[in-house]
This record gives structure tokens, C-alpha cells and sequence, in this order.
């Protein structure tokens, strides 16, 4: 998975610019991801990628067309120092798996990087960096695809074991 490199605040407007928030589908959100930070992900973004970047990424505006741009994109996981509050349940809500790496800044842009969520680390060109791990019930509303997933398969699994 090739590593996407940002910076400290890096806010909602540059993920997705307002402009945007008309649409609502990921896959066109991808299409302005970063647009007027750094064009070329957009167009050069992939399956698998991650985004990496230093502290309080996604400050700004409570919007959840931040992390669905990144899903839109083939984004999965990214990787940060820290995270702004809403924007990390956001993207959990979302089904985009946010992880707390507090040697987020030594990973460079374009490394290659795999991620053990289970064993607590990534691993990044053979260096293992420790992440936080991420409470049980929020890593199942990430694997369900986001909390609308996980509450319709929640339900299922009711309407099932009272039948």
C-alpha cells in the first residue's frame, strides 16, 4: 500500500473543499479529494493506499464527505499522530479505519506499508511502528463498511434470534 504524506491540521476543506458538498457519492467526492492541496492524488490514488499524516488530521467542519472522498478513492486506513475527534468517529461511521501512530512523522511519502491491526502495528519498509489499538466495537462498525452496516446487520441478527 503506498503511503499518501501530509502534514500537521490538515482540516476537511482540504480533504474535500466545500464546494463539494453537494455530492454524495464517494466515488465523484474522490474525484476533489485534495483538490487545491495536492491535485495529484486524486488522479493518482489507488486501491489500498493509505493516507499518513502528522497531528489533529481532519480539524475543521464536521463532515462526513471527508472520509467518504478518501473511501471513494480506495483509501481504507489512514494513519496519523492524532486525529480531530469528530473526524475520527466520522471516518469510524463511515467504515474508514482511523490509527493513532505516534511515530506517524517517520513514515516518509511513497513508502510501502502493510498494517496488522490485530498484532498492534504497521509495518513500513521492514520498520514496525506500534498504533493504538482501536476499542473492539468500533473496529466492528469499521470491518461491517460504517455504522449504517453494522446497525442494519445488528437488526438481522435480532429479527433472526427471535424468530
Amino acid at each position: 500500500m503506498r503511503v499518501w504524506k501530509f502534514g500537521n491540521d490538515i482540516d476537511t476543506d482540504a480533504i474535500i473543499p466545500g464546494r463539494f458538498l453537494t455530492i454524495y457519492d464517494p466515488a465523484e467526492l474522490a474525484k476533489h479529494a485534495f483538490e487545491g492541496t495536492r491535485d495529484a492524488f486524486a488522479k493518482e490514488a489507488g486501491e489500498g493506499d493509505i493516507v499518513v499524516a502528522g497531528t489533529n488530521f481532519g480539524c475543521g467542519s464536521s463532515r462526513e464527505h471527508a472520509p467518504l472522498a478518501l473511501l471513494g478513492a480506495g483509501v481504507k486506513v489512514v494513519v496519523a499522530k492524532s486525529f480531530a475527534r469528530i473526524f475520527y468517529r466520522n471516518a469510524v461511521n463511515t467504515g474508514l479505519l482511523p490509527l493513532v501512530c505516534p511515530e506517524a512523522e517517520t513514515i516518509r511519502d511513497g513508502e510501502t506499508v502493510s498494517v496488522d491491526i490485530a498484532a498492534g502495528f504497521i509495518e513500513v519498509d521492514g520498520r514496525r511502528l506500534a498504533v493504538e489499538p482501536i476499542p473492539g466495537f468500533l473496529k466492528e462498525i469499521v470491518d461491517a463498511g460504517g455504522l449504517v452496516a453494522y446497525a442494519k446487520d445488528l437488526e438481522r441478527v435480532e429479527t433472526c434470534s427471535t424468530e
